[in-house]
């Protein structure tokens, strides 16, 4: 009988230290679950440039584009890149003009094609073929469609920036044409569109490759910029008078 009541309690012990454990392992396990949502909360609170979410691919689209921003291919990248600065050089360094290029071109079109077809009497090949131009009907559509959309949207911007609902908007683009109008006077079109371009080719992939050096400083420059920003508004911004709620209310309606 002893030995029966000492093999029960045993088993009894055994069935409690297995309860302990489980409930050990339990809580060790709820606290990991606990500390997931805090470490993906601390990722949400990392700053990124622009306030973005997605990563630097998805922000240019994510296709072909975004692929030739990044070098992703780096043949068509390159390309592009080489095509551009050779334009910029014809025109800017050469100071070649469109209407002599495109003549100069012209001149030696013709010319290729007057030696290569009447060269091929000689040859007895068949005279060059000229390609024909065929441009479906739907995609201009859908391009002048498109088109017209940006423009009408871009029109309703820009009458609401003028009807000075948002003063911030208003002076903060009336600040960018400013500083805009004097890059124009450093440098004609050509040239700006061509450093636009060049800085879209390698802002992006550097910034991809050190974002997690360049967030930090941008954080810090974007600290300072608000509250030069609030001293700027505490004097300036609010001592301008608004108008009343009413008439704003009207406008809207009118709208």
């Amino acid at each position: 009988m002893s030995d029966h009541e000492d093999k029960h309690e045993e088993s009894l012990l055994e069935k409690i230290s297995e309860k302990v454990k489980g409930h050990d392992l339990s809580s060790s396990s709820s606290d990991s679950d606990d500390d997931k949502p805090s470490e993906s909360s601390m990722k949400a609170k990392v700053f990124r440039l622009f306030g973005r979410e997605r990563p630097v691919h998805d922000v240019f689209g994510g296709g072909k584009q975004a692929d030739i921003f990044l070098w992703r291919n780096k043949k068509i990248s390159a390309g592009a890149l080489g095509v551009a600065t050779v334009i910029w050089v014809l025109f800017e360094l050469l100071e070649y003009h469109l209407l002599t290029l495109v003549c100069h071109l012209l001149i030696l079109a013709l010319g290729l094609l007057f030696l290569w077809s009447n060269a091929a009497t000689f040859i007895h090949k068949s005279p060059p073929r000229i390609p024909e131009v065929q441009i479906p009907k739907d995609p201009v559509l859908e391009f002048a469609q498109a088109l017209r959309f940006e423009i009408n949207r871009g029109f309703a911007v820009l009458r609401d920036i003028a009807s000075g609902r948002d003063l911030k908007k208003f002076l903060s683009v009336i600040a960018g044409l400013w500083v805009l109008s004097i890059v124009g006077s450093w440098c004609n079109f050509l040239t700006l569109f061509y450093i636009v371009f060049v800085l879209l080719h390698t802002l992006p992939v550097l910034y991809e490759k050190y974002e997690d050096k360049v967030d930090p400083l941008t954080e810090k420059a974007w600290h300072e910029i608000k509250k030069q920003y609030a001293v700027f508004d505490a004097k300036v911004l609010s001592k301008i008078p608004k108008r009343p709620l009413k008439e704003k209310e009207k406008e809207k309606k009118k709208d």
